[in-house]
């Protein structure tokens, strides 16, 4: 993997945080620092869904149908199983980057998410955020007092600091 001019052989998934504009048509550009990090063999279309915190999530077609794999693997007859599928694959849909790498955000999608012009667009290893920009420094303001404890509730003890 290619991420800002250093080869990362070992790295997977992606990583960074971009601010980025959406102009009045709901259209943003790719931020290179992220392009340089997809795959060779991505192709130019990606499918954006709803997040489960207030934002939108998008993926590659690759990591999509990795999802979408899991996703059918589930027992439908399991009211938590159709809320779950119904809540993630509503408002799901495939997007084109333009010409220009930009990509058209769906206005419902835009909504659900409260996107205004400045957005962040934040790496989530096989997956984007992407944030209205007030929105996102205020959950991670919220939130980031949290993350010692999110790391035993995730982990249990056996979590091991890589950096030790």
């Amino acid at each position: 993997m290619f991420l800002c001019g250093v080869n990362y052989h070992k790295m997977t998934g992606f990583l960074g945080e971009y601010e980025i504009n959406m102009d009045v048509k709901g259209r943003f550009m790719m931020p290179a620092g992220f392009r340089k990090q997809l795959p060779k063999d991505y192709g130019s279309q990606f499918v954006i869904n709803r997040g489960t915190a207030q934002c939108l999530n998008l993926y590659t077609i690759q990591e999509w149908e990795k999802l979408t794999t899991k996703l059918t693997e589930l027992n439908d007859f399991l009211p938590k199983v159709q809320l779950f599928k119904r809540l993630m694959l509503s408002g799901a849909s495939v997007l084109d980057l333009d010409s220009a790498g930009r990509l058209l955000l769906p206005k419902s999608l835009q909504e659900y998410a409260s996107l205004k012009k400045e957005l962040v667009f934040s790496a989530n290893i096989n997956k984007v955020e992407i944030w209205d920009r007030a929105n996102y420094y205020q959950h991670l303001q919220k939130h980031s007092h949290d993350l010692g404890q999110l790391s035993i509730d995730v982990f249990g003890d056996k979590f091991i600091d890589p950096f030790q």
